[in-house]
Formats: C-alpha cells, sequence, structure tokens
C-alpha cells in the first residue's frame, strides 16, 4: 500500500494542492456515516480549501468551508454534478434552461454572482473554462466557468465549497468563492453503479453507467480508473405557437398542419446530449520525502436542442410542412496536471506542477437551411458547420512553505509561490454556406470577422503567513500580485481571523479585495443570434462597431469582500455556523438588454450603424434587429447570510437520523450603473430585463432541511427545498415591460435504499417527488405574444425557475461494490 503522505515533512503543499490519499471503503455511499440531505457534512474532515496550515478540520476553519462527500453526491440521484451540488449548498444556483447554445453546457453561480467569479479547482488545480460562451440574457449570462460534468461523479472523493473571496490564495477571480473538487485515491477495489429516470410528465429519459477501479501498480504508488457514460433525452414544455393557428396562416399554408400539430414548436424544454467521461488519479512515493503526482480528465460530448420552428412558407421547396432546426454541439474536453513535491533540508516543503486544460465545441445546425442560398443557385444544405468555439488554459506553478516556531501558541506557517498562466480563445468560422448572406437558418455560421484568435499570460506571485498568537486565535494573512499581459497589475489581499471564544463558541471574520479581469471568450465572442422574426448581433466589446454605441472594450472588474460568522458546537453531535457577508463588485461585468436598431419600440440609429461596421448581413424577413453586448456596466453589492446546523441521532431499535438544516440569504443590488453611452439615447444600455436579471432572477431565500435514517440494511434519504420568490421583467419590443414571478415553491426529495450484501445495493427515488412547476410566464406578456403572432408565446415557464421547468424526475439505481 502506498504511504500515507498526509503525515509526512511535505504536508502543508499536499494540502495546497488539494491531492489526498484515502482509503477506498471512505466514500462507500452505503457506509459512510456523514452526509444528511440538505447539508454538506465533514465530520472532522481535514479541509485542503482556504488555507495552507496542515491538518486543519472544517470545523476549525476561519473561512466558511462546506463538504459534500460522495454519499451525499450520490444520494441526490442525480448524474449532473453540477445539479449535485445545488442540491447540497443553498447559495450555489443551478441553471436549468439556457438559450441557444448555452442549453448545450448548463453552469451554475455561487452568492448570485456570475459563474466566472467562482473558481473551480480539481485536486488544488485551476480548472479550465468551457468555451462556449452564454450570450444570451438571463441571470447566467457571459458564463464561461468550468463545466463541471466533465469530472465524473464516481471519480469524486469529497467535494470542499469556501464560501468566502479568495483572491489573494488562489487566483483574482475568486470573488465568490472556490469549489475544490478532490478525486478518489483509491488502491484497490470495484465500485459504481448504474441508474435510470425521467420526467414524470415525459421526456428527459436518463440512462448512467459508471465504475471506478483502483489497484497498485508498483510499490508505494496508486492508480484510480473512472469511466462514466450518460445519456439525456428531450424534454418539451412549451405551449403552442401562435403562427400554426393563425386562421390566414392555416388558409395560405395547408401543408401545416404536420404530425405533432400544434405542437411543432419544441424549443422549451432539455436539449438531448451523449458524454463519455474518463477521469485518472495516481501518486508515486519516490522515499519518504519526495514523491510524484499526477491526473486527468477527458470527455466527449454529443447534444442538440431544438430551435423555433420554421412556417412552411419559409422554404417550401426544401421543407413543404416547415422545419424544425436543431443546433449541435461535438464538445471535447480534456485536463491532465502532473507534479512532484518534497522538503529541502528538515524544514522547507516544496512543489511543482503544470496543468494543462482544453475545451474544443463544433457547433452545427441541422434539419435547416440558407433560404438565401436556395434563392441565388438553386439549392441549400440541411445541415451546417456553424464554426468552432476553442479555450485551453496552462497553468505552471511552483510554492514553497515551511512551519516557523515563534513561541506561540501553534507552530505558524509561512508559504509562497509562483505562477504563469496562458489562455488563448479561438472562433473558427462556420463553412461558406452557414455564412452566406443571413446565414443558416436558427443559426447563423460566425463570419470572417467573427473568427480569430486571442492570447493572453498571466504572471502572479503570492506569500501567506498563518500564526495562532494565542490559545484559540488563528490570523491568516494573504497577499498576492498579479500581471496580465492585457491588463497590468493587480494586487490583492486578505486577512481571516478566528478565535475560539471557549471550546463550544467561536467567532469569525474575513476582509478581502479581488480582481477579475474579463475572460477571453467575453472580450472578443461575436456571432448572430436569430428567431424567425429577430436577429440581433452579439458585438465584441473592443470591435469597431461597439465603438460606434459608446463602448471601448472592458476592463478588469474590482471586488471587496467582508464576511463576519458564529460557530456553535454546543455537543458532540450538535454543529451550527452562522456567517454573514458583503460582496461589492465595481465595473462587474454585464450583458446589456436588446438594443434595438429596428423593430423596437424605441431604435437607436447608432445600432443600425454598429451592425453595418461589423459586416453583419441579417435575415430581411425579420421584423426586428438590434445588438446584445458586454461592457463594465454596474457596480453592484450582495449582501447575505449562511446557516448551517447539523444533528446526529441515534433512536437504538429505531434507527439513526442525521438531521440537517442549511439556508441561505441573499440580496443582490445594483447600487451604481457606470455607463450611459449617448449614442445610444433614448434608449439604455441596461432595461429593466437586464437588471433583474442581476438583482431578482434567483431567489433571496433558500432553505434546505434534511433527515437521514438508517435501520440495518435500509437507508431513507428526505430533504424538502424551500425556493423563495424569484422574478424578472420581459418585454416584448423595449416598451412595455411584463413582470414574470416565481412564488415560495416547496420542493421534496426523497430516496429509499436497500443493501442487499456487501456488493450489492439498490435505491429509488424522486426529485420533486410531487411535480411540482413554477408559476407560468405573466398572462398579459403571454397575450401580447400570441396576439402579435409570436414564437416567444411557446415559453410558458420562465426559463431562470432555480428548481427547473420541467416537473419532477423519478429514478433508480443499483449500486456496486467489490
Amino acid at each position: 500500500m502506498h504511504k500515507a503522505i498526509i503525515t509526512s515533512g511535505a504536508a502543508a503543499m499536499l494540502l495546497h494542492t488539494g491531492l489526498s490519499y484515502a482509503d477506498p471503503a471512505a466514500a462507500d455511499p452505503q457506509t459512510d456515516v456523514v452526509g444528511a440531505a440538505g447539508a454538506p457534512a465533514s465530520v472532522g474532515a481535514v479541509i485542503v480549501t482556504g488555507t495552507r496550515a496542515s491538518g486543519l478540520k472544517a470545523e476549525n476553519s476561519a473561512s466558511p468551508i462546506q463538504v459534500i462527500d460522495a454519499a451525499s453526491l450520490q444520494r441526490t440521484g442525480q448524474p449532473d454534478l453540477i445539479q449535485a451540488i445545488a442540491q447540497n449548498i443553498p447559495s450555489f444556483t443551478a441553471q436549468a434552461f439556457g438559450g441557444d447554445t448555452a442549453n448545450l453546457t448548463l453552469s451554475a453561480r455561487l452568492r448570485g454572482l456570475s459563474p466566472n467569479n467562482t473558481l473551480v479547482l480539481v485536486n488544488g488545480k485551476r480548472r479550465h473554462g468551457t468555451a462556449n460562451l452564454a450570450v444570451l440574457g438571463g441571470a447566467y449570462q457571459g458564463g464561461a466557468a468550468a463545466d463541471l460534468n466533465y469530472i465524473p461523479m464516481a471519480a469524486i472523493d469529497h467535494i470542499e465549497v469556501l464560501q468566502d473571496g479568495a483572491a489573494a490564495q488562489y487566483g483574482t477571480d475568486a470573488i465568490a468563492g472556490v469549489v475544490n473538487i478532490i478525486l478518489k485515491s483509491n488502491n484497490q477495489g470495484l465500485s459504481g453503479n448504474v441508474n435510470g429516470g425521467r420526467y414524470g410528465d415525459g421526456g428527459g429519459h436518463t440512462g448512467d453507467g459508471t465504475a471506478n477501479i483502483g489497484f497498485t501498480p508498483v510499490a508505494n504508488a496508486f492508480i484510480s480508473l473512472t469511466a462514466e457514460s450518460r445519456y439525456h433525452g428531450y424534454s418539451d414544455r412549451g405551449g403552442i405557437d401562435p403562427r400554426v393557428l393563425d386562421p390566414a396562416n392555416l388558409a395560405s399554408q395547408p401543408l401545416l398542419q404536420a404530425p405533432g400539430y400544434p405542437y411543432l414548436n419544441k424549443i422549451s424544454g432539455d436539449a438531448q446530449y451523449h458524454l463519455h467521461t474518463l477521469a485518472l488519479n495516481s501518486g508515486y512515493d519516490i522515499d519518504d520525502n519526495t514523491s510524484l503526482y499526477a491526473f486527468a480528465t477527458a470527455g466527449r460530448k454529443h447534444a442538440r436542442a431544438h430551435e423555433n420552428y420554421r412556417m412552411p412558407s419559409r422554404l417550401p421547396a426544401v421543407y413543404p410542412l416547415g422545419f424544425d432546426p436543431k443546433e449541435t454541439m461535438k464538445e471535447t474536453d480534456y485536463a491532465a496536471t502532473a507534479g512532484a513535491r518534497g522538503k529541502i533540508g528538515t524544514a522547507w516543503n516544496w512543489e511543482l506542477s503544470t496543468t494543462y486544460g482544453r475545451d474544443e465545441s463544433k457547433i452545427g445546425v441541422e434539419d435547416t437551411a440558407n433560404v438565401s442560398l436556395y434563392k441565388d443557385t438553386g439549392f441549400t444544405p440541411t445541415s451546417f458547420s456553424a464554426g468552432e468555439f476553442i479555450a485551453s488554459q496552462w497553468t505552471n506553478n511552483f510554492d514553497i512553505s515551511r512551519e516557523l516556531d515563534m513561541g506561540w501558541a501553534k507552530a505558524s506557517t509561512f508559504a509562497m509561490g509562483l505562477e504563469h498562466r496562458v489562455d488563448r480563445y479561438e472562433i473558427v468560422a462556420g463553412d461558406p454556406g452557414s455564412r452566406y448572406k443571413e446565414g443558416s437558418q436558427s443559426y447563423p455560421g460566425f463570419s470572417l470577422t467573427d473568427a480569430g484568435k486571442y492570447k493572453r499570460n498571466n504572471k502572479a506571485i503570492y506569500a501567506n503567513f498563518i500564526s495562532f498568537p494565542l490559545p484559540g486565535w488563528t490570523v491568516d494573512l494573504a497577499a498576492r500580485y498579479e500581471h496580465f499581459s492585457d491588463f497590468g497589475n493587480a494586487k490583492v489581499g486578505k486577512l481571516t481571523s478566528r478565535y475560539d471564544i471557549t471550546p463550544t463558541v467561536a467567532v469569525r471574520g474575513t476582509f478581502s479585495n479581488g480582481f477579475r479581469a474579463p475572460t477571453l471568450a467575453e472580450q472578443y465572442y461575436s456571432a448572430t443570434n436569430v428567431s424567425p422574426t429577430s436577429a440581433f448581433v452579439q458585438l465584441a466589446p473592443n470591435s469597431a462597431g461597439a465603438k460606434l454605441v459608446g463602448i471601448d472594450g472592458l476592463k478588469p472588474e474590482a471586488s471587496t469582500n467582508l464576511s463576519a460568522g458564529l460557530v456553535l458546537n454546543p455537543a458532540n453531535n450538535v454543529s451550527v455556523t452562522l456567517d454573514a457577508y458583503q460582496i461589492k463588485i465595481r465595473d462587474r461585468i454585464v450583458g446589456s438588454g436588446a438594443l434595438y436598431g429596428s423593430g423596437g419600440a424605441v431604435n437607436s440609429p447608432a445600432v443600425v450603424a454598429a451592425i453595418l461596421a461589423n459586416g453583419n448581413v441579417l435575415d430581411p424577413t425579420v421584423s426586428e434587429t438590434g445588438i446584445n453586448i458586454f461592457s463594465n456596466a454596474v457596480n453592484t453589492r450582495s449582501r447575505g447570510v449562511e446557516l448551517v446546523a447539523t444533528l446526529n441521532s441515534n433512536y437504538g431499535d429505531l434507527g439513526r437520523v442525521d438531521w440537517s438544516l442549511a439556508a441561505n440569504y441573499n440580496q443582490v443590488r445594483v447600487t451604481k450603473i457606470n455607463q450611459a453611452p449617448a449614442q445610444l439615447v433614448p434608449q439604455n444600455l441596461l432595461d429593466q430585463t437586464a437588471v433583474s436579471n442581476l438583482e431578482t432572477a434567483s431567489p433571496r431565500t433558500r432553505v434546505n432541511v434534511g433527515a437521514l435514517w438508517r435501520l440495518g440494511q435500509w437507508t431513507v434519504n428526505l430533504r424538502e427545498a424551500l425556493y423563495g420568490k424569484s422574478h424578472n421583467y420581459e418585454s416584448p419590443d423595449g416598451g412595455t415591460y411584463f413582470k414574470n414571478e416565481i412564488g415560495t415553491t416547496a420542493i421534496t426529495d426523497l430516496e429509499i435504499s436497500y443493501k442487499i450484501n456487501n456488493n450489492w445495493t439498490v435505491s429509488a427515488g424522486a426529485n420533486n417527488l410531487f411535480n411540482q412547476y413554477p408559476d407560468q410566464v405573466n398572462k398579459d406578456l403571454l397575450a401580447t405574444y400570441r396576439a402579435d403572432l409570436n414564437n416567444a408565446a411557446v415559453t410558458l415557464y420562465p426559463s431562470f425557475a432555480p428548481f427547473g421547468i420541467n416537473g419532477g424526475y423519478y429514478y433508480a439505481r443499483a449500486s456496486f461494490k467489490f
């Protein structure tokens, strides 16, 4: 068996990277005794996130850390890792539905901030972001964070979520917090599961199979391998498109009543995808003081999503019954890390590592056509390559640390390190047919002016000093200096302190600042988004067209974080933490509202000029044209409170119950609008929709109450999730705005498991047991869409619904362990 390096002299560096060695039974979902539904679990687990001191437990942390073990992830019944984390962490909100290609790569956000404000680590190493930027409006607009679904859930030992600003410790984009995914390091055993499910009202058929195996290739080494294959089917929760009911359309297009009529527009629902992933974690002890490690993930996804139905009149020679275009994505994602760590003499620990990650998304359009190409040449393909997004990141780190005996209550820890990072982003133009004139229907190919290659270099140095001046008092100081090749220098710092007043009562607090450079995708993404009635150009902020509407590139965000908390451990089986926080972000990068050039209630000539300057040719049949653009438009302030409480009870012959309560209250406010370009008058850069997406599209309050009951071979996991009110504003044309509101909703999740023997366990369960749906879109808004024969009337449920638009999901699972 490999050596337990966590007890060696290189402990500080081991903890910094997050690489840990674990017994293969530690994550057994049937033997694990923690992880009550609705709250993360720790049970004295040593944490590796948010500190560089060795041997620190979650309950002793000076920063709020929540730990989710593998059993808690599995008991959600969700093979989707983003959804599994969201069901355990109330302040972590998962996207349920996205527009256009965002529906092919759903994301999540922490404390109501952008997905880009949360840093994702794997074994303590920075994870690269997705190439598929979310550009259409909504609470997740601009998201290009790491796609967590390329990490097989069966490869995970546990997840540590640091809910505190950590830019000075890990990098200047860790404004909302850090998600650190710790991979399994078992050197023996085979485990896995097969599960399947579907939505109660149809669609969403899901099948998932995963397996993990650990072995010892040579003495003092381990290899842990995981494979997963998953399928998820379409769902459709849309209404009837008013265009297909219009008497005039029916009279002029009798073939409109095609099979499936009148539900021909299927855009409002889940995308279909096939996902295959692999993960490797490995380590080798050269001697007692030196070790090597390597870990990697690789995956491939083929996804497709329905787009808006096109009427038979659009191209009757090719599609006499009309057509249902589908956006497709063939995505390849991989990441690999290799490193070494050891000791210099008897005091200093060192570590050297390199990480490379890449995500490539090939975008296509199927069951479509280019109408102008057909009219001009008499021929059009029915499928196109719309182009590619490619994003990569190469990160190199060198770290040293040592303990210092200063005669205080405990030895101090000093650490420092260097980081070099190279980010690249590329847009590849679509094939000629996809970008001829207005391009392929539903998703025009990327034009030659959209295409380009971009690069950024980043260099950083950090220092961290952790001391214990008095018994029960911790002081953690961190500072970081970064230099960006395109934005210059940034200096950030963090002060964290905790004082244990008694063995059962402690207080803690943090002050820090942060700095986030815009992602390359936010800076350079450019494309055209279309519907049957509209065409909007996403302008790159540094383009010639952007200057015509008063936007001249992006600058970094700056943030200030404050938090204060109380930790209570009144009994061995009771734990309570309460933390309040405030996050101020200046020059926050957000997406604009819809800026109209034509067809809106208010239009701006500068918008038309910007579209022309960008070289776009728009569909001549649409009634509305305009632009969207990212800018440093606002300052925001987020204030909130997080509560986590656990109680473990033993009822003798009636079994054991782990009770839990996890709650989050989060209020986001736009405190200042920084940009009001004169070129856009009388329009505003941010309309009511854009502001509400920032402030109110996520519920302020979320509460999880859970109970995990065990008796003999039976386990029952019950969770009640309460989602507070949320709302946004929506306008058909930028004139009158309608309020879409989702009322307070309670969602019940239930799983029942039976352990057949030491090798097999079967489970059945439900997410959203009672098949709850969000309130529907404002009825007056729907009436307006229907009266205007607008295809948007097909959207019955708000896309920002925090618990989704599909109703209950019901599943069964068989788990094995040998």
